[in-house]
């Protein structure tokens, strides 16, 4: 099969097209896909240039890719939820660059019918960071103020539409085109954070989900609420200005799994989420959509088609 594989850590010169053996279900509880769509994520690059070798370690060549859309091909004996042919997303966490992976049971899900390969393909990682920022740590409920750092993002634009759907009330930050898609995705208001500032427009904030990191995150804390939450996927939060403003904030690592992810899928298939898909490579130009998504200022999901 074709795969696309790091030959070693470093920039996107390390990243080549290969012939491999197509994956053989190792576990039970496995299904064998045949993938149409992966998902391009930060942490794919984050490995690649070394950043997570503490924390991630993996073993070159590598094949990257934590999310995949695909058709089942094979199941382990012990599988019970799938049968072969049925469309499904899945969590893989690495090998989805290719097109054939094998994933855990309990990491897949049945792709909801009114959406495409590539559409499915962007909503795994995005979906259910979304869910453990917003409700398993930061409990929002309704009513509540919620300022989301990077409003037009993958993950960001699933915050928005989560965050409005549970009733509460949405603060975006984002800029350029990413103002009027924020403000289309339910965003109450929508600051562009390069002509204003945050600091001067929110206020009383009760949870702030950032996803963008760095210098800018430093200035969210001054519009939490006392007891009020920050939360970032992107830099661990300062714990000297947390206690400096009297709230709490510390780094969300987020639980993806078929339980997480269950209310996206709720709200996709009734028609309350819409899925935002920036632009689609082909598997052989992996290298070039890893450099889309790191120049920044995407909009949306990078997806691979795999033929």
């Amino acid at each position: 099969m074709k795969a696309i594989q790091y030959k070693d850590y470093g920039s996107s010169v390390v990243i080549e097209l290969v012939e491999v053996s197509i994956p053989s279900i190792q576990s039970e509880n496995d299904v064998l896909i045949q993938v149409k769509a992966a998902g391009v994520n930060p942490i794919d690059m984050k490995i690649r240039m070394g950043f997570m070798k503490e924390t991630r370690p993996v073993e070159m060549p590598f094949i990257p890719g934590g999310e995949a859309a695909g058709i089942i091909v094979a199941v382990g004996a012990g599988v019970s939820k799938f049968k072969i042919g049925d469309e499904v997303i899945a969590l893989t966490r690495k090998n989805a660059y290719a097109q054939y992976v094998t994933a855990n049971e309990n990491f897949v899900l049945l792709k909801p019918k009114s959406l495409s390969f590539e559409e499915a393909a962007s909503i795994i990682v995005t979906l259910g960071t979304a869910q453990s920022v917003l409700f398993t740590e930061g409990k929002l409920e309704k009513g509540q103020k919620v300022l989301i750092q990077g409003g037009a993002g993958a993950v960001g634009g699933a915050m928005v539409q989560m965050a409005k759907a549970a009733g509460a009330y949405v603060i975006a930050t984002a800029s350029g085109n990413g103002v009027a898609l924020a403000k289309s995705l339910g965003a109450d208001e929508v600051i562009d954070y390069k002509l204003q500032d945050v600091t001067n427009i929110a206020k009383d904030v009760d949870l702030v989900a950032d996803t963008a990191g760095g210098d800018t995150q430093r200035k969210l804390f001054q519009i939490l609420k006392p007891g009020g939450k920050l939360l970032s996927i992107a830099t661990p939060p300062s714990q000297e200005l947390a206690g400096q403003y009297s709230v709490n904030a510390y780094f969300v690592a987020s639980d993806i799994s078929s339980k997480t992810l269950q209310n996206g899928i709720e709200l996709i298939e009734t028609g309350k989420f819409q899925t935002i898909v920036s632009k689609i490579f082909k598997l052989e130009e992996a290298a070039v959509a890893q450099d889309f998504l790191t120049a920044g200022g995407v909009n949306g999901k990078v997806i691979l088609l795999v033929e």
